[in-house]
């Protein structure tokens, strides 16, 4: 049996990973059934409905509003002061019109697979990102630190095939987990947009930017359980890696953010790397920096920083082989015994 196909099977076989597949699949279904009873299909029915409260909401304004006219105006015939309570001319130049009651604001929500699927794509790839991490830790962090991984090198000495062959049988389950479990959160979502929402204008052109978002969450995934297991190999147990990631928020979304409010950096958030993943999953992200307006002259347009994926795609590649790189070579050189 090749040393793959028996990480592979190490891996798929650990109570860790199959506890963290449970409960990831429990946790995207509670969502995904928690969000189906939020939406409720437009019927023509529920449409006539809205109307019908729009206009009587329209009815009551205008009886209100004429109720009041005409209290200004017996309070005028008895010399009383009246603009400074009805305003001028007894606010008859305020009368509700029609177009002032939508009866889109007396929809209930309907889910719109087109404009918001998009989101669920990031929420499905922040869940299995999660799971990637842990099992990607703690799959070489527990065979450092339980010292089967020298009892691994005693029968295979090859070092970097070792430990490739791990890397390996890690990458290749994200991937199939995420590929068979995009399918099914897809599939999911275009059910309630069916019973429970809507599914319109789904053109080619939109299913084509779907899979591209779907393709940037895969690919986002796969980076983050490669760094997840560098990490732990380099620091030979599961916590460097869970250490690193709460030292990375807190100096990334915590340190940095205060250091440049503080310096009063132009696009501070650039340096972010919140930012960077937003760009990811959004196509870009746009900084605005309102320093640079002078409201006393009127309306302003602030100056205007945009961070593409492309730029993400460079941070996050250069984040992963780094990580990946250090962890071979210190795999290469160090003292196993």
């Amino acid at each position: 049996m090749s040393l793959f196909v028996t990480e592979l099977r190490r891996l798929t076989k650990r109570r860790l990973t199959r506890l963290l597949l449970v409960l990831l699949v429990v946790g995207l279904a509670t969502v995904a059934t928690a969000f189906s009873f939020s939406s409720q299909k437009l019927s023509p029915e529920v449409v006539a409905a809205a109307q019908a409260e729009s206009d009587a909401q329209y009815k009551r304004s205008v009886q209100e509003w004429q109720r009041t006219v005409t209290e200004c105006e017996a309070a005028q015939a008895k010399g009383e002061q009246t603009e400074e309570r009805y305003g001028s001319n007894c606010g008859k130049d305020f009368q509700p019109q029609p177009e002032m009651f939508d009866p889109k604001w007396n929809l209930p929500y309907q889910f719109d697979f087109r404009a918001e699927f998009p989101m669920f794509v990031a929420v499905f790839a922040g869940a299995v990102a999660l799971f990637a991490f842990i099992v990607g830790a703690s799959f070489v962090g527990a065979e450092w630190n339980t010292g089967g991984m020298m009892n691994l090198l005693l029968w295979r000495p090859k070092r970097l095939a070792v430990l490739g062959a791990k890397l390996g049988a890690l990458l290749t389950t994200v991937l199939g987990l995420s590929v068979v479990l995009g399918a099914l959160w897809t599939a999911v979502f275009w059910l309630i947009g069916t019973q429970r929402g809507t599914t319109a204008k789904m053109t080619a052109g939109a299913w084509r930017s779907i899979g591209l978002d779907g393709l940037r969450a895969v690919a986002l995934i796969l980076v983050v359980g490669a760094v997840a297991f560098a990490l732990a190999s380099l620091g030979r147990h599961t916590a460097m890696a869970l250490g690193a990631a709460v030292a990375l928020f807190a100096v990334s979304e915590v340190g940095i953010r205060i250091a440049v409010g503080v310096l009063a950096v132009p696009f501070g958030e650039r340096y972010v790397l919140s930012t960077y993943a937003q760009s990811w999953f959004m196509k870009q992200a746009e900084l605005f920096d309102y320093d640079t307006c002078q409201f006393a002259r009127g309306a302003c347009e602030p100056a205007k920083y945009v961070v593409t994926w492309e730029q993400s795609a460079v941070v996050f590649g250069i984040g992963a082989v780094v990580a990946l790189v250090a962890a071979f070579w210190t795999m290469r050189r160090r003292d196993i015994a």
